[in-house]
Protein backbone atom coordinates (compact mmCIF):
# COMPACT_ATOMS: atom_id res chain seq x y z
CA UNK A 1 0.00 0.00 0.00
CA UNK A 2 2.61 2.58 -1.11
CA UNK A 3 1.57 6.21 -1.42
CA UNK A 4 2.89 9.71 -1.11
CA UNK A 5 0.33 11.06 1.31
CA UNK A 6 1.28 13.62 3.92
CA UNK A 7 0.27 12.62 7.43
CA UNK A 8 0.73 14.96 10.39
CA UNK A 9 0.99 13.58 13.90
CA UNK A 10 0.05 16.07 16.62
CA UNK A 11 1.24 15.19 20.12
CA UNK A 12 -0.19 17.10 23.07
CA UNK A 13 2.41 15.87 25.55
CA UNK A 14 5.82 14.32 25.76
CA UNK A 15 7.39 11.08 26.99
CA UNK A 16 4.88 8.21 26.51
CA UNK A 17 2.69 10.08 24.02
CA UNK A 18 5.73 11.08 21.94
CA UNK A 19 6.81 7.42 22.02
CA UNK A 20 3.34 6.54 20.74
CA UNK A 21 3.78 9.20 18.03
CA UNK A 22 7.03 7.52 16.97
CA UNK A 23 5.25 4.16 16.76
CA UNK A 24 2.63 5.72 14.47
CA UNK A 25 5.37 7.39 12.43
CA UNK A 26 7.18 4.09 11.88
CA UNK A 27 4.02 2.29 10.77
CA UNK A 28 3.01 5.14 8.49
CA UNK A 29 6.49 5.27 6.93
CA UNK A 30 6.23 1.54 6.22
CA UNK A 31 3.02 2.34 4.32
CA UNK A 32 4.88 4.94 2.25
CA UNK A 33 3.51 8.08 3.89
CA UNK A 34 5.41 11.31 4.38
CA UNK A 35 5.09 11.94 8.12
CA UNK A 36 5.59 15.09 10.18
CA UNK A 37 5.34 15.21 13.97
CA UNK A 38 4.27 18.40 15.73
CA UNK A 39 4.83 18.45 19.48
CA UNK A 40 2.41 21.10 20.76
CA UNK A 41 4.60 21.80 23.78
CA UNK A 42 7.38 22.97 21.45
CA UNK A 43 5.10 25.65 19.99
CA UNK A 44 4.83 27.47 23.33
CA UNK A 45 1.66 29.25 22.20
CA UNK A 46 0.22 32.01 24.38
CA UNK A 47 -3.06 31.12 26.04
CA UNK A 48 -5.91 31.96 23.66
CA UNK A 49 -8.48 34.43 24.99
CA UNK A 50 -10.34 37.48 23.72
CA UNK A 51 -7.40 39.56 25.02
CA UNK A 52 -4.66 37.57 23.33
CA UNK A 53 -6.71 37.28 20.14
CA UNK A 54 -6.24 41.02 19.69
CA UNK A 55 -2.55 40.88 20.59
CA UNK A 56 -1.47 37.98 18.38
CA UNK A 57 -2.41 36.58 15.01
CA UNK A 58 -2.88 32.81 14.64
CA UNK A 59 -1.26 32.83 11.20
CA UNK A 60 1.87 34.42 12.70
CA UNK A 61 2.02 32.15 15.75
CA UNK A 62 1.65 29.03 13.58
CA UNK A 63 3.52 30.26 10.49
CA UNK A 64 6.06 27.42 10.67
CA UNK A 65 3.32 24.77 10.92
CA UNK A 66 0.58 26.06 8.60
CA UNK A 67 2.07 24.77 5.34
CA UNK A 68 2.56 21.32 6.90
CA UNK A 69 -1.00 21.33 8.24
CA UNK A 70 -2.48 22.64 4.98
CA UNK A 71 -0.72 20.01 2.88
CA UNK A 72 -1.74 17.15 5.18
CA UNK A 73 -3.98 14.45 3.76
CA UNK A 74 -4.64 13.05 7.24
CA UNK A 75 -3.81 13.46 10.91
CA UNK A 76 -3.08 11.51 14.06
CA UNK A 77 -3.93 13.28 17.32
CA UNK A 78 -2.27 11.92 20.45
CA UNK A 79 -3.04 13.32 23.89
CA UNK A 80 -3.16 12.20 27.51
CA UNK A 81 -6.28 12.59 29.59
CA UNK A 82 -6.40 15.71 31.76
CA UNK A 83 -9.22 15.94 34.27
CA UNK A 84 -11.47 13.77 32.12
CA UNK A 85 -10.78 15.68 28.91
CA UNK A 86 -8.02 17.00 26.65
CA UNK A 87 -4.92 18.78 27.91
CA UNK A 88 -5.05 22.59 27.78
CA UNK A 89 -2.32 22.70 25.12
CA UNK A 90 -4.60 20.74 22.75
CA UNK A 91 -7.56 23.13 23.06
CA UNK A 92 -5.23 26.11 22.87
CA UNK A 93 -3.68 24.85 19.63
CA UNK A 94 -7.09 24.29 18.03
CA UNK A 95 -8.20 27.77 19.12
CA UNK A 96 -5.17 29.44 17.51
CA UNK A 97 -5.43 27.24 14.42
CA UNK A 98 -9.08 28.25 14.00
CA UNK A 99 -8.00 31.91 14.13
CA UNK A 100 -5.26 31.51 11.51
CA UNK A 101 -7.53 31.94 8.47
CA UNK A 102 -10.87 33.47 7.49
CA UNK A 103 -12.59 30.06 7.60
CA UNK A 104 -12.02 28.55 11.06
CA UNK A 105 -12.46 25.00 9.71
CA UNK A 106 -10.19 25.46 6.69
CA UNK A 107 -7.14 23.50 7.82
CA UNK A 108 -8.84 20.33 9.09
CA UNK A 109 -12.29 20.13 7.50
CA UNK A 110 -12.95 16.89 5.63
CA UNK A 111 -9.60 15.34 6.50
CA UNK A 112 -9.35 11.95 8.21
CA UNK A 113 -8.05 11.74 11.76
CA UNK A 114 -6.88 8.88 13.94
CA UNK A 115 -6.94 9.25 17.73
CA UNK A 116 -4.60 7.81 20.33
CA UNK A 117 -3.63 8.22 23.95
CA UNK A 118 -1.23 7.03 26.58
CA UNK A 119 -2.86 8.11 29.82
CA UNK A 120 -2.05 7.51 33.45
CA UNK A 121 -5.78 7.22 34.10
CA UNK A 122 -8.15 5.32 31.84
CA UNK A 123 -7.79 7.42 28.69
CA UNK A 124 -11.29 6.83 27.36
CA UNK A 125 -12.53 10.35 28.17
CA UNK A 126 -9.75 12.11 26.25
CA UNK A 127 -10.49 10.00 23.18
CA UNK A 128 -14.18 10.86 23.45
CA UNK A 129 -13.42 14.57 23.93
CA UNK A 130 -11.07 14.67 20.92
CA UNK A 131 -13.58 12.73 18.80
CA UNK A 132 -16.34 15.21 19.67
CA UNK A 133 -14.24 18.31 19.10
CA UNK A 134 -12.55 17.16 15.89
CA UNK A 135 -15.84 15.92 14.43
CA UNK A 136 -17.40 19.29 15.24
CA UNK A 137 -14.75 21.09 13.21
CA UNK A 138 -15.42 18.78 10.26
CA UNK A 139 -12.81 16.03 10.51
CA UNK A 140 -13.62 12.43 9.61
CA UNK A 141 -12.50 10.62 12.75
CA UNK A 142 -11.75 6.92 12.42
CA UNK A 143 -13.98 4.64 14.47
CA UNK A 144 -11.05 2.60 15.76
CA UNK A 145 -8.67 4.31 18.17
CA UNK A 146 -5.55 3.49 20.19
CA UNK A 147 -5.83 3.52 23.98
CA UNK A 148 -2.78 2.65 26.06
CA UNK A 149 -1.79 3.13 29.69
CA UNK A 150 0.54 1.58 32.24
CA UNK A 151 -1.56 -1.59 32.46
CA UNK A 152 -2.43 -1.81 28.76
CA UNK A 153 0.43 -2.05 26.29
CA UNK A 154 0.18 -0.90 22.70
CA UNK A 155 -1.58 -3.48 20.54
CA UNK A 156 0.58 -3.60 17.40
CA UNK A 157 -2.20 -5.22 15.36
CA UNK A 158 -4.60 -2.39 16.24
CA UNK A 159 -1.93 0.16 15.34
CA UNK A 160 -1.44 -1.58 11.99
CA UNK A 161 -5.18 -1.48 11.24
CA UNK A 162 -5.56 2.16 12.31
CA UNK A 163 -2.64 3.33 10.17
CA UNK A 164 -3.92 1.36 7.17
CA UNK A 165 -7.39 2.84 7.61
CA UNK A 166 -5.94 6.35 7.88
CA UNK A 167 -3.95 5.91 4.66
CA UNK A 168 -7.01 4.47 2.87
CA UNK A 169 -9.14 7.47 3.88
CA UNK A 170 -6.36 9.92 3.04
CA UNK A 171 -6.12 8.37 -0.43
CA UNK A 172 -9.86 8.83 -0.94
CA UNK A 173 -9.61 12.61 -0.47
Amino acid sequence: MKNSHNIVIISASEVKNLELAQNFKSHLHELGANVSVINLLDLDLPLYSSRTDGKYKGEELLKDQLETIQSAHGFVFIAPEYNGSTPPVFNNFLAWLSRSSKDWREHLNGKPAALATFSGGGGFNVLLAMRTQLSFIGMNVLGRQILTHFKKALDEESLKVVTQDLIRLAAAR
